[in-house]
Formats: C-alpha cells, sequence, structure tokens
C-alpha cells in the first residue's frame, strides 16, 4: 500500500510539474476520440487520492494501536492460574488444632487461673498430707503434658516446613511468569499470606515452648513451698 501511494504521490508531481513547466505551449485541455482531459483535474484528483489514502493509513495505525492497548490491559487482568491460599489456611488449622489440644493446662486464662489455684499455691501447699502427695503428682503431669505439647507443635511445624518450601517455589515461579499487574499482585500477596503463616508457626511455637517451661517453674516453685510446709510440720510434730 505504501509503494502504491509512493506512485500516486509520483505522478502527481510529475503531472504538476509538466503542467507547470508547459502550460503556455499545451491547451488547459484537450479532447480525445470525444473525451475531454483535463490536466489540471487529473493533477487535483491524484494528490486527493494520496491525502485519502494517507488518511486511511493513520486509521489503521491508530486501530491497531488501540487492539494492542485492549491486548495489553486483558493481560493485566488475567487471573494468576496457581491458588495456595487453601493450603496455607489449612496447615494454620492444623497449628492450631495442635494448640487446642493441650493437656491439662490449656492455654485458657480461666483453666490457667483454676489450675494454679487448685494445685500450685495457697490451700494446695498446706492441704493434708494425701492431696499433698496428689496436688505434687498433679504438676508433675501437668509439666509433662506440657513438654509433650509442644514437641507436637514443633512435628507439626516441621511438618509444615516441607509443604512451605514447595508452595514457595511455586509461587516465586508464578510471579516470575506473571503476564500481567494482577498475576503479579496476587503471587506477591500469596507469598506475604504464605509468611504470615510462617510467623504463625513460629508464635505458636514459642508458646507451646513457653507454657511448658512455666509450668516447670511453677512445679519446682510449688515443690519447693511444699517442702517448706513439710518440715514445718515436721518440728511441729517434734
Amino acid at each position: 500500500m505504501n509503494n502504491w501511494k509512493n506512485h500516486v504521490l509520483l505522478a502527481a508531481l510529475i503531472s504538476g510539474s509538466a503542467l507547470a513547466m508547459g502550460g503556455a505551449m499545451a491547451p488547459a485541455a484537450a479532447q480525445i476520440g470525444g473525451i475531454v482531459h483535463d490536466p489540471r483535474n487529473y493533477a487535483q484528483n491524484i494528490l486527493t487520492a494520496a491525502r485519502t489514502l494517507e488518511q486511511i493509513n493513520n486509521q489503521i495505525a491508530m486501530l491497531q494501536n488501540q487492539a494492542t492497548s485492549l491486548m495489553n490491559e486483558a493481560r493485566n487482568l488475567q487471573a494468576l492460574p496457581v491458588s495456595m491460599l487453601q493450603d496455607l489456611q489449612g496447615q494454620v488449622d492444623r497449628t492450631r488444632q495442635l494448640l487446642g489440644e493441650a493437656q491439662r493446662v490449656a492455654f485458657d486464662v480461666g483453666q490457667i487461673q483454676q489450675a494454679f489455684d487448685s494445685r500450685y499455691k495457697g490451700g494446695a501447699i498446706a492441704a493434708p498430707h494425701a492431696v499433698m502427695v496428689a496436688n505434687a503428682e498433679a504438676r508433675w503431669n501437668d509439666s509433662v503434658g506440657a513438654f509433650q505439647d509442644a514437641m507436637k507443635v514443633q512435628a507439626g511445624i516441621v511438618t509444615n516446613m516441607g509443604a512451605t518450601r514447595q508452595q514457595v517455589g511455586i509461587l516465586v515461579g508464578a510471579s516470575q511468569s506473571a503476564t500481567g499487574a494482577l498475576q503479579a499482585a496476587q503471587a506477591g500477596n500469596q507469598l506475604l499470606a504464605l509468611q504470615t503463616q510462617q510467623l504463625t508457626d513460629l508464635a505458636a511455637v514459642m508458646a507451646a515452648q513457653g507454657r511448658a517451661q512455666m509450668l516447670e517453674a511453677a512445679r519446682r516453685a510449688a515443690a519447693e513451698a511444699e517442702g517448706r510446709e513439710r518440715f514445718r510440720r515436721f518440728r511441729k510434730a517434734d
């Protein structure tokens, strides 16, 4: 099309030049076979056709640019084909389940207060001998159960680490191959969700370990207080 346009413009220039140079030598119009040929009108028609062709080419280029823009917008609106959110939610739920299975003294303020009042301080330390023995055994069971809970939570977190490593690889690959802004944003959001899940696991481990350590410290403190009470009773019996 561009070549044809160039030929049209060249013909128009040649005709215009010939008309300018030979205007005095040739008539403005010639009659050939009954048809009147006007060189001026012929040149003007060629120029008009050339301008029309140029406008058409501009319109085609504009339509091509609009089509390219629409294609880019369509790519930006495409959703990410990979989703790890359900798997991440499942890992968080498993960690919460492990914390919810805490033995004896659970992660509940009311239960903790009740357990300490009945087994770790006050009347529990100054109770009769049989009650003191039962409380000492209960405190030992609390400590053992807390350490077991902490180990279970740790094992669950280690299990999650394998799945987390695989999920990170999938999401990073999806992010690098994202074809639009929406896919890149969704991949980034899922990576943030994965990081949040890892922080949740870390907080769960710290909570379980802290619970076990605090219960053991409370058991030792209660045992010391109980020992002093036993010694007091022994001296009083003398």
